[in-house]
């Protein structure tokens, strides 16, 4: 075995270095990728500041990537040496009823890159599971925007096509204008969904805006522009959509944007949890009166499997999705590690990809 270059944090909050690493192998049912972007997320900053117990030190975060295939394991069927892919952040076991359902996303066996085992902020990774979790990237889409999918386009498509099934025309309440919030706001836009964009940061209404959402709500103030000044996000999407949206997001996970997500909807409305809720007290509160009352639903969403990419991958083909529009820069590893650490205070609009060559 060789060498590669990859972003190591020997303890959590330890400052990331770039260093050579032990070139990894192709795990039995799995592959190494030769990394050509990996994006860079707040979930990675979780893994940094020692918030998963999955993470073992030292470790190499990094979930979202795209490459070439460089090495294939033994009992793997699909792949070969030279194939283009990416892969979801959830990599099921193949072996479960789960898996061979399809929903890999909740396999009780799950592997994370960056999580449960060394990432994708490297030049190579080591993937597992590759019958059931790689996903084969067409011709016309660059491995940047493969890349950008892994969590943010992927998470946001299974929360509105897999859980909330949303149909065209309706009303789609968007809380937190971050990745995957602005990539909630391009896939309801791209299913014929229309929008509503909630933020506390005027940048991120004006990427929303920018991106196809209708109406955009900034939550502690006004920019004097492009955002309505209303601290009652529930009234103003009342107002707005003609009694409450049809479907809402919390792509944050907080008290208040679960609550203003789940009040913001009409009767028999669908709410999508993805932001993680920290818990207050034991368990957070969430307005279930209202949830009773209105019939409304709430529904967890989490990743999505390899199984789900084909129509995902169809509308990028198609034009009508293009995550490519989400990225805001492109950086090497030495900047990665020099960014990691502060990323929770990053004002972002756009993806953040890395680039391990440079």
């Amino acid at each position: 075995m060789g060498a590669v270059r990859a972003v190591v944090l020997d303890a959590a909050r330890a400052r990331p270095e770039v260093r050579e690493v032990r070139e990894p192998g192709a795990p039995p049912g799995g592959v190494v990728v030769r990394v050509a972007a990996t994006g860079m997320c707040r979930s990675d900053w979780h893994a940094w500041a020692g918030h998963d117990d999955d993470v073992a030190f030292p470790h190499v975060p990094g979930h979202e990537l795209a490459g070439e295939v460089v090495e294939v394991g033994a009992g793997v069927r699909r792949w070969a040496v030279g194939d283009r892919v990416t892969v979801p952040f959830v990599c099921g076991c193949g072996r479960c009823e789960w898996c061979r359902a399809g929903d890999a996303q909740v396999c009780p066996d799950q592997q994370q890159p960056g999580f449960t085992h060394w990432g994708s902020f490297a030049e190579r990774v080591a993937l597992h599971g590759a019958d059931t979790n790689l996903v084969a990237v067409p011709g016309r889409v660059d491995l940047t925007t493969a890349a950008a999918l892994g969590c943010r386009f992927a998470t946001a498509y299974r929360a509105l096509v897999g859980r909330a099934r949303i149909v065209e025309g309706e009303w789609v309440t968007v809380v937190g204008a971050g990745g995957v919030g602005l990539s909630t706001v391009m896939i309801a836009r791209a299913l014929g969904g229309r929008v509503v964009a909630v933020d506390r940061n005027p940048e991120a209404l004006a990427a929303a805006a920018a991106l196809g959402a209708e109406h955009t709500l900034r939550t502690d103030g006004t920019d004097g522009t492009d955002s309505t000044d209303s601290t009652d996000v529930p009234a103003a999407v009342a107002d707005l959509t003609g009694g409450g949206s049809h479907i809402a997001v919390d792509a944050v996970g907080s008290e208040r944007t679960c609550a203003d997500a789940v009040l913001s909807l009409r009767r028999r409305g669908r709410h999508v949890q993805v932001g993680l809720l920290p818990p207050v007290g034991g368990h957070p509160r969430v307005p279930m009166a209202r949830v009773i009352a209105w019939e409304l639903d709430l529904l967890g969403s989490h990743g999505m499997a390899a199984a789900d990419y084909p129509a995902m991958m169809a509308l990028i083909e198609r034009g009508a999705l293009r995550p490519q529009d989400l990225v805001e820069r492109t950086i090497g590893l030495a900047e990665a590690a020099a960014l990691l650490p502060g990323f929770d205070r990053a004002v972002v609009a756009g993806m953040t990809m890395v680039d391990p060559t440079r």
